[in-house]
Formats: C-alpha cells, sequence, structure tokens
C-alpha cells in the first residue's frame, strides 16, 4: 500500500502505523521521555497499595489488585514504547491513574501530574527531534 507523504514524496505505508492512515512516528527521544514519566508512575502506582490499605480502608485485594495491576500496565507500556500502541497503552494508563482516585483521593492530583507529564514528553520529544533534524 502506498500514500503520499510529506512533500509530496510516496511511500510505503508503515507497519508501525497499523495501516489506519495515520502517523505516528515514534522518536527515541519520545521513548526515553515516556519510559521515564512510566517508571516513576510505576513506582508511584505500587506504593499507593499500602497507602488505600491503611488510610483509605480499602480491602487489601481491590488495593493490590488497583496498585500493582497499574504499575504492571505502566511497565508493560513503558516496554512497548517502541510502537505506537505503546503511546496509546500510557495513554490508557494515564486515564486509570486519574480513576485510582475513587481508591485514593491524592491520586486524582498525581493521575492529572502524570498525565500532564506524559503529554507534555511527547509533545517536547517531537518538537526538539524536529528541530534538531532540520
Amino acid at each position: 500500500m502506498r500514500r503520499i507523504g510529506p512533500a509530496g514524496r510516496t511511500g510505503p505505508v508503515d507497519e508501525d502505523e497499523g495501516g489506519f492512515g495515520m502517523s505516528f512516528q515514534v522518536t527515541p527521544g519520545m521513548r526515553r521521555l515516556g519510559a521515564s514519566v512510566l517508571g516513576m508512575e510505576a513506582i508511584v502506582a505500587g506504593l499507593i497499595t499500602p497507602v488505600a490499605i491503611v488510610v483509605g480502608k480499602v480491602q487489601p485485594a481491590l488495593a493490590v489488585t488497583v496498585g500493582i495491576g497499574l504499575a504492571v500496565l505502566c511497565v508493560v507500556a513503558a516496554g512497548l514504547l517502541k510502537k505506537p500502541v505503546g503511546y496509546l497503552l500510557g495513554s490508557v494508563v494515564q486515564v486509570l491513574a486519574i480513576a485510582s482516585g475513587f481508591l485514593v483521593t491524592s491520586m486524582f492530583f498525581l493521575g492529572a501530574i502524570f498525565a500532564a507529564l506524559w503529554i507534555t514528553a511527547i509533545m517536547v520529544a517531537r518538537r526538539v527531534e524536529g528541530a534538531t533534524t532540520r
């Protein structure tokens, strides 16, 4: 399958695009910054487990499922950042991190902070690497 790309050039559709006609180029800077955000978020997500149990009086099974599950999703998303699906999963993680505020109220704030860092990491890396390739 061929398409017209930047500057009118034609070329094959990138396999990483998923064939949906969307162009999402993964750059090394995006991977580094995204993995950094998700790595720190995994630590915070794991640490909400004892806070939810002790402070929030949440049932341990639910707290472990949400806290450790979110931490594992962060690590999996960080591992998949070589492909666009990793960024989709990372974005889902941001929504789930904010939603975990229903167990630990401070996660509404922390989840919003990590979501802002996630968006900023993608935007800044794309801008910086776009400027360096000129």
